[in-house]
Parts: structure tokens; sequence; C-alpha cells
């Protein structure tokens, strides 16, 4: 779809993908979909939602068990991210290390794009 010949669209680290891996397992899902939605106050906020359904127009990278699908409308805004698992004392989650994101909320949760990739 939106992508270089050769260069996944996303990477995931081994923490992510193992709890990827962990949480398809254990829902019965065929992998983790991403993408992006209108909302936050920056703009935009990241989607996740664990599926039963491989769409055929996701883009889909596979990793040491860990399947993540990216939504067609997404794919723009996604490509070059990189997903980690993270764990510390007050929290632990999914962070998305993404060089398109131009600005981002303080609680990291809502992120801006750079306008122009909206025109794409």
């Amino acid at each position: 779809m939106f992508g270089i010949p050769g260069k996944q669209a996303v990477t995931i680290t081994p923490a992510a993908a193992t709890q990827i891996a962990k949480l398809m397992e254990k829902d019965g899902s065929k992998g983790l979909r991403i993408g992006v939605k209108k909302g936050g106050c920056a703009g935009m906020e990241y989607t996740m939602d664990y599926v039963s359904e491989i769409d055929p127009m996701d883009e889909t990278v596979e990793q040491d068990g860990a399947r993540v699908m990216i939504a067609p409308m997404a794919q723009m805004f996604l490509f070059g991210t990189e997903i980690d698992y993270q764990v510390s004392l007050l929290e632990s989650g999914f962070k998305f290390k993404n060089p398109n994101v131009v600005d981002e909320c303080g609680c990291g949760e809502s992120i801006k794009f750079d306008e122009s990739l909206a025109d794409k």
C-alpha cells in the first residue's frame, strides 16, 4: 500500500512483539490493528484493537509470533513508526515512536501530524 519496497511499514521491538503475541494467544485474535482517528487535545489519537479477521487492505507486519495490521487510512501517518512496550513503576503500555508526529499533548496520548500528510 503506502510503503517502500523491502522496508516494513512499522517496526516492533522485542518487548512489544512478546506482549502482542501473548495477548493474541490469550484472546485468540489474528493480530493487533493500529490506526489513527481524530480526537484528543492535539488533534489525533492512536487506535489499537485486537481483531478476529485480517482485512486484505491492511498492511501486515509479522515478527516473533506477533502480527500488527495497519488500517489503510492510517498507513501514511504510521510509516516509519517503532512500536515498543514499556513497563515502569507507575504504568505499562505500548509506546509509539513516530517520525511523522510534529507535536503531542503532555500525556503523550494525543498527537499532531504534519498537515501535508493529510493532503496525500
